[in-house]
């Protein structure tokens, strides 16, 4: 069996792996990269393999670095299965057709600005594109084996968004388990990963390889913040994912508002994809933590903002409010239009509540810019900038080498993936330290023949 590494490499988007066995070819997700530009040219180029060849696609879950190539593989032949769960299949149907539409419309405002290097610019992909892929989705129980090609997977409980799960394949008597991104034990809405079975090797995710969590209260965090903001008279903006992070943070704001941690105002949710998602988590109670009950509750925090006039007449607002709007790295979307109005003014707050991809503009801002280019102009930035890491889906170092050391036996050998190059390494020194199996960072488009690689110390 051999493993090529396609994605997320010593970088923490693009997941791409690559399993070949008797004449069988299957994907183990297949995302987009995101980030610096010379991570987001490799999006232009092919797969060094065909896609007609590939028997199959297994994807983890439904993040954009993890399922958002499906639609340029299907587009260029490829005709077989995406298995997922169920919530990851749902997802990916309100997420696929966004990306393509957020391409083609960046492409299109790019064009009429004169803005672009390219004349004219185009999208990546687009909606006809998009739909392809998601006609390739079927869906596979958690749990359930199931045969693809020279190959049997199953998928197991990953926490981290709605439907996220691990990936085991196996082939002649060995396997291998992928991690795809795994949760928190204590995340505030969903289920903890389920631990390793008895795979012969583990790929593992190491987005917070050399991080840990802060043990801090986020209601009372998010209160302190939204109070100082009221008090200026400003707005909060939080750019946010739409999966996962928007259902949290409304959780949050949920929670704050019923213990009177802060004075209620008004909650704005504007990003359609956000409103679907959150329509989805509250039709989706088997795999999250929320009772029916409180997760309507919590659903009903918000105002939701879909068509672009209600989209306008919220950028023009300048009274107290909590506006969550995508991308959750300022990397396009609503939240650019919100930033162009809010960043010039010291009354208000950016808060980021998760990990900043670098390159992006959630990371400049983060790190210190003064401005930030939005559609082609310089926004200067006087407003309160803010990162809080309380709020990731991410295992944090500990959590990650808990779930390792909790295999039923230890794998043959780790290979640490989906990470930049520091979190990546401090993980593989971890991993040999504390849990004693040997792990390495792959090199982008190195192929493992996983026979012969678990006799090397």
């Amino acid at each position: 069996m051999q493993l090529s590494f396609l994605g997320a490499a010593s970088t923490v988007t693009g997941s791409k792996y690559l399993l070949e066995a008797d004449g069988s070819k299957l994907l183990v997700d297949c995302g987009l990269y995101q980030g610096v530009k010379q991570l987001r040219l490799r999006n232009r180029k092919p797969l060094p393999i065909e896609p007609t060849s590939i028997d199959a696609v297994l994807l983890s879950h439904a993040h954009i670095d993890h399922s958002g190539f499906l639609p340029v593989i299907a587009r260029d032949g490829f005709v077989g299965p995406v298995y997922c769960t169920e919530p990851t299949r749902d997802l990916c149907r309100i997420l696929l057709p966004d990306a393509a539409h957020l391409q083609e419309e960046d492409a299109g405002y790019a064009n009429r600005k004169g803005f672009s290097k390219h004349h004219p610019a185009l999208p990546l992909y687009n909606r006809n594109d998009a739909d392809l892929a998601i006609d390739r989705l079927a869906v596979v129980p958690f749990g359930e084996w199931k045969n693809a090609g020279a190959f049997r997977f199953r998928l197991q409980p990953a926490g981290h968004i709605l439907g996220a799960a691990t990936v085991e394949v196996e082939h002649a008597g060995c396997s291998v388990l992928f991690s795809g991104d795994l949760g928190r034990q204590d995340d505030l809405l969903l289920f903890p990963p389920v631990p390793p079975d008895t795979p012969d090797w583990i790929v593992i995710e190491s987005t917070y390889g050399d991080r840990f969590h802060p043990q801090t209260d986020p209601f009372a965090s998010l209160a302190e913040i939204l109070t100082r903001t009221q008090e200026r008279g400003g707005i909060l903006l939080i750019p946010s994912f739409a999966v996962g992070r928007a259902q949290t943070l409304l959780y949050c704001f949920h929670e704050i508002f019923r213990r009177k941690l802060a004075e209620p105002i008004p909650v704005f949710v504007n990003s359609p994809m956000a409103t679907d998602v959150t329509a989805l988590f509250r039709r989706s109670c088997d795999y999250h933590r929320l009772p029916e009950s409180e997760c309507s509750a919590v659903c009903d925090t918000a105002q939701y903002t879909r068509t672009p006039d209600e989209s306008r007449h919220l950028c023009a607002r300048r009274s107290p409010a909590v506006i969550i709007s995508a991308s959750g790295m300022a990397s396009g979307g609503r939240v650019l239009h919100h930033l162009r109005g809010l960043a010039p003014d010291r009354r208000n707050t950016i808060l980021f509540p998760g990990f900043q991809a670098p390159g992006t503009r959630g990371d400049a801002l983060v790190r210190g810019a003064r401005s930030v280019k939005i559609h082609g102009q310089s926004i200067p930035v006087e407003a309160e900038v803010i990162q809080l890491d309380i709020l990731s889906a991410h295992a944090d170092q500990p959590g990650l080498l808990s779930w390792l050391a909790a295999a039923a036996k230890k794998p043959r050998r780790v290979f640490v993936t989906h990470g930049e190059p520091v979190p990546a390494d401090t993980l593989r020194r971890e991993i040999q330290d504390q849990v004693g199996v040997p792990a390495e960072v792959p090199e982008y488009l190195e192929t493992v023949d996983l026979d012969r690689h678990s006799n090397r110390a």
